[in-house]
């Protein structure tokens, strides 16, 4: 059963972790190396909960105490701390709009090899950098067929708040790791490895010898990694060079690109994994 602690005082050590601490001190903050993440909303938080997530504490709006009494009987007893929306704000620096925060341990992410285990299909996030698009990707490859996501060690974190929100928690829903963990594992090393595992390397990005997205060798590719690059510079030349195909969508109306994110679901749904 759960802990209900009124907040009476906003410098608490024990709200550190909602309010206090950057995205990198949450990831090292529980040992060994898995941290703690933050989940926002009920709907993020028992996705993350089904996926086996473990809870550390909730940060409530007291008026949403008791329309989620089913959540609170599974956090289990952890301690959960509630005060008006206005304290809450206070506390957070912004209004927690779905009214409810979870911090979660992170979990353990699986070897490359053993999460590629039978999967035709992965989408490669190279050196992206913004939470929003991270989030936005994770949710059209988990929506439109892909098998599971690879992050590069300069890619920003799946589990950093914005990125879990704005993923609408499918970050817990389709399998991902991260292939390598410096920058020096990517990308040579990192395609070397995809390509010993069996997987054909398709690189997004504007240049002209590139093939249409709609090509038929891609579709007929057994296993396919699709990479996708960081916003603005797009992927390395190094990363376009190793790759076995170069990919475009075409465009209409003198229009050069797409977002990362929006480029990514129209090359999910082309190229995904089957229905």
């Amino acid at each position: 059963m759960a802990h209900i602690v009124e907040i009476t005082d906003l410098s608490l050590p024990e709200l550190d972790i909602f309010a206090r601490l950057t995205e990198t001190q949450l990831r090292s903050r529980v040992e060994p190396e898995k941290g703690i993440f933050i989940a926002e909303s009920a709907k993020v938080i028992v996705r993350a909960l089904d996926a086996g997530c473990v809870p550390v504490a909730l940060l409530m709006e007291r008026r949403k105490l008791a329309p989620q009494e089913a959540l609170l009987a599974r956090c289990g007893d952890v301690p959960v701390y509630t005060a008006e929306r206005e304290v809450l704000a206070a506390l957070t620096g912004y209004t927690l709009t779905r009214g409810v925060l979870c911090a979660m341990r992170r979990p353990h992410l699986p070897a490359v090899e053993t999460l590629c285990a039978g999967m035709r299909r992965l989408a490669v996030l190279e050196n992206i950098v913004d939470a929003t698009n991270v989030g936005a990707i994770f949710r059209s490859a988990a929506a439109l067929g892909m098998d599971g996501i690879l992050v590069t060690p300069s890619c920003c974190d799946p589990l950093c708040r914005r990125a879990v929100r704005v993923s609408m928690g499918t970050v817990f829903q389709i399998p991902w790791t991260r292939i390598g963990e410096t920058a020096a594992d990517w990308p040579e090393q990192g395609l070397a490895r995809l390509r010993r595992l069996g997987y054909a390397t398709a690189a997004m990005a504007l240049d002209e010898r590139a093939v249409r997205v709609d090509a038929p060798q891609l579709a007929a590719e057994g296993k396919l990694a699709l990479v996708l690059g960081t916003e603005g510079d797009g992927l390395s030349q190094n990363t376009i060079a190793a790759c076995d195909y170069t990919v475009r969508i075409p465009m209409a109306h003198g229009v050069d690109s797409l977002n990362v994110a929006a480029a990514s679901a129209v090359a999910f749904w082309q190229l995904r994994s089957g229905e």
